[in-house]
Parts: C-alpha cells; sequence; structure tokens
C-alpha cells in the first residue's frame, strides 16, 4: 500500500497548496466567496460538477447500483437532471441578480422581509450537506489506514476547512477542478471498465444477477418521484448550487457550462450503477451496500491505480464539502448574524467583510466536524437536509421567479409552514418516509398562494427594482465593491 500513501498524501498536499495560493487572490468580498464572477466555460462546468457529485453519489451511487441494479442510477441521475433545469431555465437570471446568497434574492424579490427566516432554513440545509460530506472521510480514511472514525473525520474535515477558510471560493474552485479530473479518471476511465471486465462483462452479470438488477425501473415508482421531488428540485433552490452560479462570468457561462456539468452527471450516475452491479457479482454477500465502492477499489485494482480511485472519492467527498461549508458560512454570516446583529453592509469595509467571512467558513467548519462525529447516518442526514430545502424553499423561491402576485407575507408563511410541516411529518412518518416532503410541499404550496392572495401585492417600486435586476440592467450590490487588481 505505500505507493497508494504516496498518491493520496500527494493529493492531500496539493489541496493546501491550492489553498494557500487562492488565499493571495481573495482580497475582496467578491473573490472570497465568488471568486470575483469570472470563471469561464471549462472551470465552470468542471467546478459545478465536482461539487454536485459529492459522496453520496459516487460512494452511495455505487451502494444503491450494488442493492438495485442500473436502476440505482436513478439518484444521481436525478441530481443531474435538476442541474440541466437550473441551467437552462434559471441559471442566466440568477447570475443577472449579482448576489450572494438566495435570501438576498428573496428580499430583492419580496421587499426584504423574508431573510433571516429563509437563512435560518438553508443554514440547516447546508450544514447537513457538509456533515454527510465528512462523515463519508471515515469510509475512505478506513481502506485506507485503518484509521479510527473520529480521527479519519478529524483529518479529512480538517483539510477541507483549512483551504476553504484560506482561499475562499477561489482555493475552492482550483481544487474542485483538480477533483474534477481526478474523480472522471479514478471513477469512468479506469474502476469502471475493470469492474464490468471483472464481472465478467454485461453478459455474465445478466446471467448471475436477477432481471430486476437490468430494470431501468427496478428502484421502484415511488423512490423515482421522491428522487425527482428532493434531488432535482433541490438543485434548483441550494444555496450551495446557486453560489456556483455566481461565479460565472457571463449568462451564457452559466447556461451552457451547467449544461455541460449536467450531462457529465447523467454519465456518471450510470457509471456508478455499473460499478454497483459488478461489485454485487463479485461480492455478493457484503454487510452494507455502501461497502461495495471501497470493496471493489481495495480486491480488484493494482497498486497505483487503486490510491488514484481512493483519491477520486476523497475528491467527490471533498468537493462537495468544500461548496457546502463556504456556502453554510456565507448564509450564517451574512443572512443570519450581520441581520440579526442590525450591521448594514458598507462597501469602505470590504476587507474587514473578507475576515468576517473567513472567521465564518473556520467556525462553521469547526461545527461540521463536531456534528459528523456526533452523527453516523449518511442517509438521514442528507434526507433531513433536503426535506428542509425543499418543503421550505421551494415554493417561495420558484413562486418569486414565476409568480408575480407573490407577496412577502406569503413566502414567509410559506417558510414557515412547510418547514414545520417536513418536520413534524419526518418525526412522524419516519425520516426516510416519503410523506414529509410530498405533504410539506403542498403545505408550502396552499400557504403561500392562500397569504400571497390575500394580503396586499408587492410594491410595483420593489418589482420595478426586481425586473431591472434581473435583466442585468441595474450595478451589483453596494455591497459588492470592484475587486482593487480591476
Amino acid at each position: 500500500m505505500a505507493v497508494d500513501y504516496t498518491v493520496i498524501v500527494v493529493y492531500l498536499a496539493g489541496m493546501l497548496a491550492m489553498g494557500w495560493w487562492g488565499m493571495r487572490r481573495a482580497r475582496s468580498k467578491s473573490e472570497f466567496l465568488v471568486a470575483g464572477r469570472r470563471l469561464g466555460p471549462a472551470m465552470y462546468s468542471g467546478t459545478m460538477a465536482a461539487i454536485v457529485l459529492g459522496g453520496a453519489s459516487t460512494i452511495g451511487g455505487v451502494g444503491l447500483g450494488y442493492r438495485y441494479g442500473l436502476s440505482g442510477a436513478w439518484m444521481v441521475f436525478t441530481i443531474g437532471l435538476g442541474l440541466l433545469a437550473l441551467s437552462v431555465f434559471f441559471s442566466a437570471r440568477i447570475a443577472r441578480l449579482k448576489v450572494y446568497t438566495v435570501s438576498e434574492m428573496l428580499d430583492l424579490r419580496y421587499g426584504g422581509r423574508a431573510g433571516v427566516v429563509s437563512g435560518i432554513v438553508m443554514w440547516a440545509y447546508t450544514l447537513m450537506l457538509a456533515v454527510t460530506s465528512t462523515i463519508a472521510y471515515a469510509t475512505i480514511f478506513d481502506v485506507l489506514f485503518d484509521m479510527n472514525r473520529t480521527l479519519a473525520i478529524v483529518l479529512g474535515g480538517s483539510i477541507v476547512v483549512a483551504y476553504s477558510t484560506l482561499g475562499g471560493m477561489w482555493s475552492i474552485t482550483l481544487t474542485d477542478m483538480v477533483q474534477f479530473v481526478v474523480k472522471t479518471i479514478g471513477v469512468l476511465l479506469l474502476l469502471l471498465p475493470v469492474a464490468v471486465v471483472k464481472a465478467g462483462g454485461f453478459s455474465e452479470m445478466k446471467a448471475k444477477l436477477p432481471t430486476s438488477y437490468f430494470d431501468p425501473l427496478g428502484i421502484g415508482g415511488e423512490t423515482i418521484f421522491t428522487y425527482v421531488l428532493i434531488y432535482t428540485f433541490g438543485m434548483l433552490i441550494g444555496q450551495d448550487i446557486w453560489q456556483r452560479v455566481f461565479t460565472a462570468r457571463s449568462d451564457r457561462t452559466a447556461r451552457w457550462g451547467g449544461t455541460v456539468a449536467g450531462t457529465y452527471c447523467l454519465a456518471y450516475a450510470l457509471a456508478g450503477a455499473v460499478i454497483g452491479t459488478a461489485a454485487k457479482v463479485l461480492y455478493p454477500r457484503l454487510g452494507s451496500p455502501d461497502d461495495a465502492f471501497a470493496t471493489i477499489v481495495k480486491a480488484e485494482l493494482p497498486v497505483g491505480v487503486r490510491g488514484l480511485v481512493l483519491a477520486a472519492a476523497l475528491a467527490a467527498v471533498m468537493s462537495t464539502s468544500s461548496g457546502a461549508l463556504i456556502a453554510c458560512a456565507t448564509v450564517a454570516n451574512n443572512d443570519i448574524w450581520s441581520r440579526l446583529r442590525g450591521i448594514a453592509k458598507k462597501p469602505s469595509e470590504d476587507h474587514d467583510e473578507v475576515a468576517g467571512n473567513r472567521a465564518f467558513v473556520l467556525i462553521m467548519g469547526v461545527a461540521v466536524i463536531g456534528t459528523a462525529i456526533a452523527l453516523n447516518n449518511v442517509v438521514e442526514a442528507l434526507t433531513v437536509a433536503y426535506n428542509l430545502l425543499v418543503g421550505g424553499l421551494l415554493v417561495p423561491i420558484l413562486g418569486g421567479l414565476l409568480w408575480k402576485r407573490g407577496t412577502a407575507q406569503g413566502a414567509l408563511a410559506s417558510v414557515l409552514v412547510g418547514g414545520l410541516a417536513v418536520i413534524g411529518l419526518m418525526a412522524g412518518y419516519g425520516i426516510l418516509a416519503g410523506e414529509p416532503v410530498y405533504y410539506g410541499l403542498l403545505a408550502s404550496l396552499a400557504a403561500y398562494v392562500a397569504v400571497s392572495l390575500a394580503t396586499r401585492p408587492t410594491d410595483e417600486t420593489v418589482l420595478a427594482t426586481w425586473r431591472e435586476r434581473l435583466a442585468g440592467r441595474t450595478p451589483e450590490l453596494a455591497s459588492e465593491p470592484a475587486p482593487a487588481h480591476q
């Protein structure tokens, strides 16, 4: 394993080095939080694909393939569909808003009265998303070094927190681009063909497994519908995804770069399911489906290649973890802490804003590591995150983009009713049940429409400013001064 260890150590050291390099570029709030809004198509596509395809998509996607066969691709497939929908229908408008958070978008649309509550819901989502990725370090480091779970979480989490704190979005963008390349090579070009060959090819796989493993709908229609509600719609409204859209240098970059990333996700989904299906042939009695990825890597790949593929798994986990971490810190600082303290954003304090956001990344990083140590079930944590996001925020966000009659009171009622309904229903039906997000979303929609129609329409001045911003005809927020070198 010495060669494998060397590959991993060099990879991790490279992540830290890029964090240090990114620190030299992150000299304004815009540079630190959204990479100066200057990413071109290639880098934008790679980093967007990297953030949406994390540990759940890689380790979890292979696990679903192990359990259900090719239909196990549906979870990651719906993530790709959501990214495609976001890119084609909404990304250009989102990029033109020139904001930093989803809550700022809600304030612009509804007149400044939905920020704190929506910020709390979004903060809970991004925190749990970061936690699920951090928990996944334990699986990878256990395979690599036979390491204690807590130590593995602390080690992996500390590296992500370090480079994210140093350079913000610039460091995360650079590391994500490397991670995108590493996991493309490791998962698609190395592990996928090796797994199929070791399993005897598709003809042998079909001979040894039940026919349900090759049924595209074998996982079940209700499960697919739930995935669409949670992941496809979740992609449309998550702060971690929007913050990447904000990094695009133009509308065209956001639309076409995101479309390429979404298409890549579809291919990645199918690859994970095929790898999991091959693992079922090779190791039919694993204790847990989530062990399939690590098992097939450890047993079937040669020295060196094994290290690269495990680095690919680390890349998948780190990309989502770092993106969720900076999103969590951005929301905590800009949407919650600053508003609760009543601090007006002042351009003259840009340097202090960078320091403040950097401090929040560090604080949230420590909180994520601590929460990950306390929790153990990745699927449950991820389900809680997406249920809160979709049940609480989908309706007011899409309503604001698509329905002129929606009001601030309707948006606030929608967030509160939807969020509380989801929490209550998860307590009653169970965290993994589909009913919480079904009924929570319906309750949120009913509250939004009813309260909006019962209250005074949004002031025309607010709507006029909103339309100007959507059209890209107004300057960026006063809180976003131009970087010093521009």
